[in-house]
């Protein structure tokens, strides 16, 4: 019969000490990033207790949820839950609700990790390229169940450009400023293929729109075939994401993998688990249903903040959402931008982008086909043309395998610019269906004009 320390899955109290070297390599940028806002927990008080059980449980408790930065914003969920019960306004309850998701992010992050250490790097990649983005698929879900879709694709859209432009654009601006005297380089090939991925998508979101207008100039104007092209699309885009993570996990794992060095200061090192197999699958069972119960009241109240702060729902969905909801991963990209390692940040942006892209979205088209609705891949062209342009401008961006300030900067007023432009633009929120209006009115005045 195997012992204990044959199989590792068994042991409950995470003091493993002859991980092998698998088991310690392979971390990818998404691992890296999240460490730099991790500290390690003083444990000498726990230690102390001597029912073996509820040290195991204090011990645990310790480390989920003060083993980071931002363990400050944790009892933002329960003001928010108590804000939800006793019918406090409804905008500090979406806005405790987002401050509540930050840490969140971030553990669910760790806790993937902690499970990699018992099932191998490529179980735990796998665990995090489903996990990496759980925020945004459950905020999506829960807002495609009360037939919200312009929220789901505006928090989509807006989950894209906040990685290509504000992430990526503020860890090459600070990081060019801060290594101002030193050669910044990175390896391109990474960039290449997510540059790549994300232009697929991209073309899987333009063809709807062009397909739309074109029926229009024709004057057959219809949803359905735009759905039905936007399902097949989206299937596509799932069977792309498929290869992708098997070019990533299997055949050409050392382009995604993270290089640790000697001299992080302040970020933690996990060379062993701190918690066991089976309580890294409860706490992150529970930090789901969590996520999820706070996602339920983000997508609830959208609207009254919408109304109480003078925004509008696209500004919100788009921006605000996406920096809030992804902040700490965020963080951690700019930090390692400072310590000129930008494989790491590339990473963490591009990585991010392209799993939003090629995973997140197909997923919504799928999940609404499945529970009857219709939501289709025709967004309009304002949010295309910002995609399509982002796109482009981080491609050109990282062609050339070096950084300096200046290209951070360029897309960061990107970002302000886009930003600026659904700052002033009012879009509808309860159609089921976001058609292209401008191009629609556009064909009946041409129409018009030659009747």
């Amino acid at each position: 019969m195997a012992s204990n320390q044959d199989q590792p899955w068994l042991l409950e109290n995470g003091n493993l000490k002859g991980l092998s070297k698998e088991h310690r390599t392979g971390r990818t940028a998404h691992n890296m990033s999240s460490s730099s806002l991790r500290k390690k927990s003083d444990l000498t008080l726990v230690s102390k207790i001597p029912c073996s059980l509820l040290r195991q449980f204090l011990t645990n408790l310790q480390e989920v949820m003060l083993g980071t930065k931002l363990s400050v914003l944790f009892p933002a969920i329960p003001l928010a839950i108590v804000a939800q019960c006793f019918g406090f306004a409804r905008p500090w309850v979406f806005a405790l609700s987002l401050i509540g998701l930050m840490p969140l992010a971030e553990r669910v992050s760790f806790l993937t990790e902690q499970i990699s250490f018992y099932t191998g790097p490529t179980v735990g990649g796998l665990l995090n390229a489903t996990c990496g983005n759980a925020t945004e698929l459950i905020i999506a879900i829960f807002a495609l169940a009360q037939h919200k879709i312009a929220v789901v694709k505006y928090s989509l859209l807006g989950s894209i450009l906040s990685n290509l432009l504000l992430v990526l654009g503020t860890s090459l601006f600070c990081g060019g400023i801060a290594n101002i005297r030193r050669e910044q380089k990175y390896d391109r090939r990474q960039a290449d293929v997510n540059s790549l991925m994300l232009l697929l998508a991209l073309l899987c979101h333009l063809l709807p729109m062009l397909f739309t207008f074109a029926a229009g100039a024709s004057a057959s104007v219809t949803s359905d075939p735009s759905l039905h092209l936007s399902r097949a699309s989206s299937i596509v885009m799932l069977i792309a994401y498929t290869a992708y993570i098997v070019f990533q996990l299997w055949t050409h794992r050392q382009l995604f993998e993270a290089q640790e060095d000697s001299d992080d200061d302040g970020v933690v090192s996990d060379e062993a688990p701190v918690i066991g197999f089976w309580s890294g699958i409860v706490w992150l069972i529970g930090m789901t249903a969590v996520i999820a119960l706070l996602s339920e009241y983000v997508v609830g109240t959208i609207e009254e903040a919408s109304d109480s702060w003078g925004l509008s729902v696209s500004f919100i969905s788009i921006i605000l959402l996406p920096i809030v909801g992804n902040a700490a991963e965020h963080a951690g990209a700019v930090i390692f931008a400072f310590k000129n390692k930008l494989d790491i940040t590339l990473g963490v942006a591009l990585g991010s982008a392209t799993q939003i892209a090629l995973f997140v979205v197909p997923s919504c088209v799928i999940i609404a086909w499945i529970m009857g609705i219709n939501m289709d891949l025709n967004f309009s062209a304002i949010e295309t043309g910002s995609l399509a342009l982002s796109i482009l401008a981080v491609a050109f961006t990282l062609q050339d395998g070096t950084s300096h300030y200046l290209k951070g900067l360029v897309l960061l007023l990107c970002y302000i610019i886009i930003g600026a432009c659904f700052f002033v633009t009012e879009s509808p929120l309860h159609h089921s269906n976001i058609v292209n209006v401008g191009l629609k009115t556009s064909n009946e005045a041409v129409f018009g004009a030659y009747n």
